[in-house]
């Protein structure tokens, strides 16, 4: 039998840590969902209230013309769909979050690397 070394010890000391932290951070990740899903957080919301969302739009007064008479609200909200925005806001949104929009496939691996890298300081 060959006696351990002092590195051989400190590597099997490392892995040992390694594993307790994979393991337990795995576990705590586990234990979350579970209290999220027994309600420790607050009550979940309700399938229909997630399929049907209430939206703080403003109540409409419309004449029998179809014209809009006046708006009543605490925030002044009307849908608008993606097809009637303006080309150039959608532009000036793609140029302000992400330069490379159109050139990666959804995640920019290049700008991850760059964010893990600078340990969060730069966006990813």
């Amino acid at each position: 039998m060959t006696k351990k070394t002092a590195a051989t010890t400190n590597f099997s000391s490392y892995i040992k840590w390694f594993w307790i932290l994979i393991l337990g951070g795995s576990l705590s990740i586990v234990f979350l969902f579970l209290l999220a899903s027994w309600g420790a957080f607050g009550p979940l919301p309700s399938f229909e209230e997630l399929e049907n969302p209430e939206h703080n739009l403003a109540t409409e007064v419309i004449s029998i013309d179809g014209k809009t008479l006046g708006k009543y609200a605490y925030e002044n909200r009307t849908p608008v769909q993606f097809k009637d925005l303006p080309s150039n806001l959608i532009e000036a949104l793609v140029s302000t979050e992400d330069e490379r929009f159109y050139e990666h496939s959804g995640v920019d691996f290049k700008a991850s690397l760059r964010a893990v890298i600078k340990m969060g300081k730069d966006g990813g």
